[in-house]
């Protein structure tokens, strides 16, 4: 079993609350790893850390900043079968898969490297005799708090933005996935100085101690709960909040589209990752033309990827996610496929396929987090749109349409951060999106990310009267 302690300064050790944490595999309920939990003290202690090292990272040269993001990415890169392996014990996610999205976050902290050094700043036109910069530097110390659902590619991408633009920073990862993160920190830290990156780990508790702590930035990426919390505490010590949290993401299914194509899409996008993704689709609107044919072909996709689906991350998740079907069925959807927890150990949900919802459901409001397709017919490409659009989530949406007509009036109208025509998933490296309402605030990607992490100073220089 994996034992799982914490950094400060370049100090690993137990944390000192003295209660333990065990994950256990949503495969086989099989012990995976312990954690030491840090107790309030240790938070403290960690922020205390980053604050001293901060103005020594702040002032190193930001090549020299880039280089230990390159040798930290060659070593993550390195280590990607043992974090793929961590990965797949914790949360259960298939070990190909969690192999790939190590790999992804390598991606991204090689192009923070490059980013970082260059990032922007710029020269105004004013008097002849002065100049006028706006300079960036580092916030300070950044607290960055992940999730489960992909714990290595979401950390690289804060801890890389935070790192290469010359913050410190406090990293706390998910309790459903410490020792993918104490991992991932130990081959991350040889390469910074000593208090540059330090770990706490634990719970609820934990991270709400981080979230109040005196630090300038809060960046989490998880639940929605959680995130107004943070946005709370931030409100109160005048750190940045910068937050990705929960989605009810909708798939909208035009007239004249291949059914069976769309299925494919709605089943990838629902059933990847077991559903445990936050821009996963979480409600479908399918035009009444098409929809006969296109539950046909959904519930062949499900039968189809049953046996490629890993577990939920653990029972709790599952039970929540049970009792928003059973609600719905109770309430006057069908299962057509799945809908019942299956015997025996691990946290295995099916792929289920739901018809007859209504968007009153719990199943159609609020996040699942599960394979769970849901359903709802429409008579009109409008009258989707505007359902679609009914949501106090806005994290990311999907339209499949033939009509670029349609395609225009989705992507003005749908209040997301992204939305996407045709696929449901893809883009371009780099891309960046403002989650909206209940999803959070703040850019989560891309080059935009160097810009939350740091902060602008106005500097206005003259010269000297004549005669000094």
């Amino acid at each position: 079993m994996h034992e799982v302690t914490q950094l400060i300064s370049g100090a690993w050790g137990a944390g000192g609350s003295g209660r333990d944490l065990t994950v256990l595999n949503p495969t086989d309920d099989t012990p995976v790893s312990r954690i030491a939990v840090s107790d309030e003290a240790d938070v403290h202690a960690a922020v205390a850390a980053a604050r001293e090292a901060a103005p020594g990272w702040a002032r190193t040269a930001p090549a020299q900043r880039a280089a230990a993001l390159h040798a930290a990415a060659d070593a993550v890169e390195a280590g990607a079968g043992e974090l793929a392996a961590l990965i797949h014990a914790e949360m259960g996610k298939p070990v190909a898969d969690a192999r790939d999205s190590v790999l992804a976050g390598v991606g991204t902290l090689r192009q923070y490297a490059e980013l970082g050094p260059v990032h922007r700043g710029r020269t105004l036109a004013g008097a002849d005799q002065a100049i006028d910069l706006m300079a960036y530097g580092p916030r300070g110390v950044v607290a960055v708090i992940t999730p489960w659902n992909d714990p290595v590619a979401v950390a690289c991408g804060l801890l890389g933005a935070a790192l290469v633009t010359g913050n410190t920073v406090v990293h706390k990862p998910s309790e459903r996935t410490p020792a993918t993160g104490h991992r991932l920190v130990e081959l991350f830290a040889p390469h910074f100085p000593d208090g540059v990156l330090n770990l706490v780990n634990g719970d609820g508790p934990v991270g709400a101690a981080l979230a109040a702590a005196p630090v300038d930035v809060v960046a989490h990426v998880g639940a929605t709960a959680t995130g107004r919390s943070i946005a709370a505490a931030c409100a109160r010590t005048g750190a940045k909040a910068l937050l990705e949290n929960g989605g009810k993401d909708p798939l909208l299914v035009d007239a004249g589209v291949d059914p069976g194509w769309a299925a494919g899409q709605a089943a990838l996008g629902a059933f990847a990752n077991s559903g445990q993704i936050c821009v996963a689709v979480e409600r479908i609107y399918v035009h009444a033309s098409v929809a006969d044919a296109f539950l046909d072909a959904l519930v062949a996709e499900a039968d189809a990827w049953e046996p490629r689906i890993g577990p939920l991350v653990d029972r709790r998740l599952r039970d929540a996610v049970d009792e928003q079907v059973q609600q719905a069925v109770k309430d006057g959807a069908t299962a057509l496929r799945g809908g019942a927890v299956p015997a025996g150990p691990g946290a295995f949900y099916p792929p289920t396929v739901l018809a007859g919802c209504t968007d009153a459901m719990t199943v159609m409001r609020e996040e699942t987090f599960g394979p769970v397709a849901p359903v709802a017919v429409v008579d009109s490409f409008e009258e989707g749109l505007r359902r679609a659009a009914d949501s106090t989530y806005g994290l990311a949406a999907t339209v499949l349409t033939g009509s670029m007509s349609h395609a225009q009036q989705a992507w003005r109208a749908l209040p997301a951060g992204t939305v996407k025509i045709n696929a449901v998933f893809g883009g371009a490296p780099g891309g960046a999106a403002h989650p909206r309402g209940l999803s959070g605030s703040g850019y989560g990607y891309g080059p935009e990310l160097l810009d939350e992490m740091t902060c602008t100073k106005a500097v206005h220089l003259e010269a000297p009267p004549s005669g000094w």
